[in-house]
């Protein structure tokens, strides 16, 4: 028993902490919003994602490996929405400029994110074949490693976005913002390259 606990408390931290898209958008946010205008974005992905993975634990996951097809589909259109939000960040704006230049994801949008996340998607099916066993309640199962996950995504969260907010203190011309702005919708549009490999 315990070597599964650690095992998934393992996996779902480093899932959590590694580059991609929402650990990229929570940095950017926090860059150009602010810690506590990107708490309600942390919450949203914090709480989003076990919901996804309930979901793919029962039945989700089966549906886009018996049609092939919407997984394809959903594949683009994650993609579509990640350079679509690679832009906004790229023409963020500084803390100054918060409201003529947009606002930071709200819990909804953050939680909505994940189903057009592609590293989510691969988060939560490996996580389901992994670490849900067939002799045991998959909901129970599903439940305990999605609390997990909503522990490890959230303390993962707040040390990306802290690092947003103190590098927003280095980012004082709006010449480094931008800079700063540009480099995070990259490395967004690089976090593509595996969804297509």
């Amino acid at each position: 028993m315990w070597p599964l606990a650690v095992s998934i408390v393992t996996f779902a931290v480093s899932m959590s902490i590694s580059p991609g898209p929402n650990n990229l958008m929570v940095t950017a946010s926090g860059a150009n919003f602010g810690f506590l205008r990107t708490v309600p974005h942390m919450l949203g992905v914090s709480l989003g994602f076990p919901v996804m993975l309930l979901a793919v634990g029962l039945g989700v996951g089966q549906a886009l490996q018996a049609w092939p097809q919407v997984h394809e589909v959903l594949r683009y259109v994650a993609a579509a929405y990640l350079l679509y939000l690679a832009w906004r960040i790229a023409g963020a704006g500084g803390p100054g400029e918060v409201e003529a230049r947009g606002r930071p994801f709200s819990f909804l949008q953050a939680a909505l994110f994940q189903w057009v996340n592609p590293k989510a998607w691969v988060i939560a099916l490996s996580a389901v074949a992994t670490y849900v066993s067939p002799d045991g309640d998959t909901l129970i199962q599903i439940l305990l490693i999605g609390a997990v996950f909503v522990v490890a995504a959230f303390l993962s969260l707040a040390v990306w976005a802290a690092f947003g907010t103190l590098i927003a203190g280095v980012l004082t011309s709006p010449r480094a913002l931008r800079a700063f702005n540009l480099g995070m919708a990259g490395l967004l549009v690089l976090s593509l390259v595996p969804v297509f490999l």
